[in-house]
């Protein structure tokens, strides 16, 4: 879908139901680079008005999640839904462990991907070499959604 800003520049947006096959595909094309899983789970969350609300959830933990979602996301701190982002940026956690989040990519206003490898930490997904280039997708990712930002309907 295209749109105009403010500034009469027209601008792609995508929605929920397009942006979920692009980030299966990605994910997947990390593993097939890493040779082994990367994200063995991965959410988006709207975080819109101060409140998360889980948009899409992908991994083996459905009904944990919800439950576990404000500890896991500790290893980004508070400054992850607080800090202003543009569509596109992203982050990692060297620390988060176990169900701890692991990266963040920012699909478009308030609205965030979350990714997790509930059985590794990036420091030990870092140290094998192929995650150079297993690093590839995630950030064509990235600049999808940077000129593709998602807008989630309802």
């Amino acid at each position: 879908m295209v749109c105009w800003g403010r500034s009469e520049r027209r601008f792609a947006i995508m929605r929920l139901d397009d942006a979920i096959p692009v980030i299966r595909d990605h994910i997947g094309r990390m593993a097939g680079l890493y040779q082994k899983t990367v994200f063995d789970e991965w959410v988006v969350i709207s975080a819109a008005g101060k409140k998360g609300r889980v948009l899409a959830y992908e991994g083996e933990r459905r009904e944990e999640f919800a439950r576990s979602f404000p500890a896991d996301l500790q290893a980004f701190g508070p400054e992850l839904l607080l800090s202003p982002h543009a569509p596109g940026d992203y982050g990692f956690s060297r620390h988060g462990t176990g169900t701890h989040f692991d990266a963040y990519l920012v699909l478009g206003e308030d609205v965030f991907l979350i990714c997790n490898n509930t059985r590794q930490s990036m420091t030990g997904i870092t140290q094998d070499p192929l995650w150079l280039k297993a690093q590839v997708p995630f950030v064509e990712l990235s600049e999808k959604f940077r000129a593709e930002p998602l807008i989630p309907s309802g």
